[in-house]
């Protein structure tokens, strides 16, 4: 398991009419905590587009717990399990700050595609030894 947390300030766009953090919003979310998980790991998105791999979404899942609203403080931790699927399954929980209050939780499942050709292929020998050796040298933060 890789876990990493992100700090992320509601900015008043992301909100609704209502003062809400508008739902769609907390996709984006997700998106910030899995390309910072990542780059924690030594995999930023430009090094995986450098290496010819694009990584398009193909499942996601929001279960929402509490609103948020703008200027809060929210954590997004984000978590990758395993490897051993041609699918890059991550798991989101978010909170607020302050509190530890959830706000929403959720997956996404990604897949790797070759950039020139769009086609579909195995995760890539480089992020596969990458992550395994993320994940054998895995501590845990300190809460």
């Amino acid at each position: 398991m890789l876990s990493h947390k992100t700090e992320i300030r509601v900015r008043f766009p992301d909100t609704d009419k209502m003062q809400f953090v508008y739902h769609a919003v907390y996709i984006e979310y997700f998106e910030t905590g899995r390309t910072e998980l990542l780059r924690a790991y030594g995999l930023p998105y430009s090094k995986i587009e450098e290496m010819g791999y694009e990584m398009p979404v193909l499942e996601v899942h929001v279960t929402y717990k509490n609103p948020a609203f703008y200027d809060e403080l929210l954590v997004v931790e984000t978590v990758l399990r395993n490897i051993n699927s041609p699918r890059v399954h991550l798991e989101y929980v978010i909170t607020k700050k302050d509190s530890g209050l959830p706000v929403a939780e959720g997956y996404t499942d990604l897949a790797f595609i070759k950039k020139e050709t769009k086609r579909a292929v195995r995760p890539p020998e480089f992020y596969l030894e990458n992550i395994k050796r993320n994940m054998e040298n895995y501590v845990p933060a300190s809460e």
